[in-house]
């Protein structure tokens, strides 16, 4: 008998030969793959985010959309407090996902576990999980290596290498000392402040490190943040660098204002620091294309039977520099340099900035 995934294995490799195809036809063989990948049934993905839906969940979505590859997808939050997800994972027995997607270091953290913890402890071992927006999937014990996480989990990395960034933080505007403000707890943050630190020692720079406060319970609170970033401000930072911190990717709204007050320029490590939070610069991994590299890893998986440890972490091969204008202007016209506009997206935020 031809089983399900069988049948989605045909349909894909039909759906792979439709960008060639003229329109007409195109159309055609789509809906055919679509009618015939329908006839198994849906695949159950149980998607975990921690700030509701992003463009990377829309890229994932629009993945199997457009292979016609019917998926049933269950959404759940974590509403920003990942002890939300305990009560999340006590529903998997009964979700019976075939996959499950992670947004994010802690998520995937609480859900898979480091490589390494043992059988006993209470992590998700027996279903397959691809993450996306993992910025240090091997620093934070998520991976053992990118080649091979070593247990159920790939994913795909959003963020730009880091001394390439820094590198292109520098092309606009040279430094002496760079800013970062994170989460003490989140342990990709730690990994990529030592990287900086790195980076700062070989170029004779100096990094200005600072983290969040913390509140009762332990978890970071934006309460100080503006006398947090004065600090750095009076250290003589040149930059302050938005790296991909979970908790920092939500409280732009207290962080690149506290800044812009300090005419201190923001250099992000994610789409939403520009789009929405207001950095001045930032050179980034579109959300959108790393929810559709994370979700060809699914497919590897629920069609092709790959086993997540057989299939690659990787990041996109293509980045995009994006430069806030109205932001350069604020800061009394930190304009970029000349040649950096024959391939930066030029942006002015607006309030309804895409993530």
């Amino acid at each position: 008998m031809t089983s399900r995934r069988d049948l989605l294995s045909l349909g894909l490799a039909s759906a792979a030969l439709l960008a060639g195809m003229p329109g007409a036809v195109r159309a055609a063989a789509a809906a055919a793959t679509a009618s015939t990948q329908a006839s198994s049934g849906p695949f159950r993905i149980l998607m975990i985010t921690f700030r509701g839906e992003t463009d990377a969940e829309r890229g994932f979505r629009d993945y199997f959309a457009s292979a016609g590859i019917p998926v049933e997808f269950i959404a759940r939050d974590v509403k920003q407090n990942i002890a939300n997800l305990a009560a999340i994972l006590e529903e998997i027995p009964s979700l019976k996902p075939d996959l499950i997607y992670t947004w994010g270091t802690p998520v995937t953290l609480g859900v898979v576990g480091p490589f390494d913890a043992p059988a006993s402890t209470p992590f998700v071992r027996d279903i397959p999980v691809v993450f996306s927006l993992v910025a240090a999937p091997v620093q934070s014990r998520i991976a053992r290596s990118l080649a091979s996480s070593g247990h159920n989990v790939t994913g795909a990395v959003h963020v730009v290498p880091t001394d390439v960034q820094l590198r292109a933080m520098q092309s606009y505007l040279p430094f002496k000392k760079i800013g970062v403000l994170y989460s003490p707890a989140e342990q990709n943050s730690i990994a990529i402040v030592d990287q900086v630190k790195d980076f700062c020692a070989r170029q004779n720079s100096t990094l200005v490190a600072r983290t969040f406060n913390l509140n009762a319970q332990g978890r970071p609170t934006a309460d100080g943040v503006e006398a947090i970033i004065a600090d750095i401000k009076s250290q003589g930072a040149d930059w302050l660098y938005l790296l991909p911190d979970t908790f920092l990717g939500t409280v732009y709204d207290r962080v690149t204002p506290a800044a812009l007050a300090q005419q201190l320029p923001t250099f992000g490590a994610a789409e939403l620091a520009v789009r929405q939070g207001g950095a001045l610069v930032g050179l980034i991994s579109r959300y959108h294309s790393v929810g559709q590299l994370a979700a060809a890893k699914a497919v590897d998986i629920l069609v092709h039977r790959k086993a997540p440890a057989d299939i690659p972490i990787e990041t996109l091969k293509r980045f995009s520099l994006l430069i806030n204008m109205r932001t350069a202007k604020q800061l009394g016209g930190v304009y970029p340099p000349i040649d950096m506009l024959n391939y930066a997206e030029v942006i002015s935020l607006g309030k309804d900035g895409a993530s």
